[in-house]
């Protein structure tokens, strides 16, 4: 098959047959289905059974102890049969003819290695794309530039081959259950372009209990994490102010126990004077 969708889920429960509706109506059934519950405390278990026994898609269905997304995309990616890796979080839902879309763009670069992939929009319910910006055809670029210099603003829909997710896996770091994404979607454009299409695949509303609600808690809470992500993206070649805002956010995110970490991580420059004590303030507001 030639694409895996992958779903993490936890205490979605109430939420997956949305999901769930939207994959049985793809225009293309090419795909399978692979489910990660990261120790959900709800029904989430029997709802997931439920769909296997209907028999309508290739499901996989694995159980965890909660240990973090990052960690249950490793694990879905080590386990993936398609040759595309889509992530769609359970509280998402795709349009019917997300799949079928999709394979007809790859088609179009699969045997352009200097691809990682293809990327289309995220939208809302009323299909408007997240985030507004600029209307556009055809992007061919990697992800920093997209973000950073074209500044091109809102969600996308990336979908990336396999074997390059498996060229870059999530850090594993001990006692913490969170890592942006995007420490590992910057890792990637420092090797490989995406091609980008005005075309909206996924539709995603933002829940109050969910991760980017609570994004600053979750990156207080896994300071590595953060602050890998952050001296990472201030290495690019990235617009002046984004630096700072980088420098800052480094800073804001430090456990002060691993502030030895900054020389390691490249952090001491000529930003530092300015922008330590802008991000320990930051740091205090979020810790009040």
């Amino acid at each position: 098959m030639l694409t895996t969708i992958f779903t993490p889920t936890y205490n979605r429960a109430h939420l997956l047959h949305v999901l769930y509706e939207s994959l049985c109506k793809q225009t293309c059934k090419d795909f399978e289905w692979i489910v990660i519950d990261d120790g959900s405390t709800d029904h989430t278990r029997e709802v997931m059974e439920s769909f296997l026994q209907e028999h309508k898609l290739d499901i996989r269905y694995i159980y965890q102890e909660n240990q973090g997304k990052h960690r249950a995309i490793n694990k879905a990616v080590e386990l993936a049969k398609g040759e595309l890796f889509f992530i769609v979080d359970s509280d998402d839902y795709l349009v019917p003819d997300a799949v079928e879309w999709i394979h007809s763009e790859y088609d179009k670069i699969k045997d352009q290695k200097v691809f990682a992939g293809l990327s289309g929009l995220c939208i809302d319910l009323k299909g408007e794309k997240i985030g507004g910006g600029m209307h556009f055809e055809k992007i061919d670029t990697d992800c920093v530039t997209f973000r950073f210099k074209m500044q091109i603003p809102g969600d996308m829909s990336e979908v990336y081959r396999t074997e390059v997710m498996r060229e870059y896996p999530f850090p594993d770091i001990e006692g913490e259950k969170f890592c942006p994404e995007a420490l590992i979607w910057n890792r990637i454009a420092s090797k490989y372009k995406l091609r980008y299409m005005y075309k909206g695949i996924k539709v995603v509303k933002y829940w109050p209990d969910g991760l980017s609600a609570n994004i600053t808690r979750h990156r207080h809470h896994s300071p590595l994490s953060s602050m890998m992500f952050y001296s990472e993206l201030h290495q690019f070649d990235i617009p002046f102010l984004q630096k700072v805002k980088s420098a800052i956010n480094f800073w804001r995110f430090t456990s002060w126990s691993l502030k030895g970490k900054a020389t390691e991580m490249k952090m001491w420059d000529l930003y530092t004077p300015i922008c330590l004590p802008l991000g320990l303030v930051y740091h205090l507001i979020d810790n009040r």
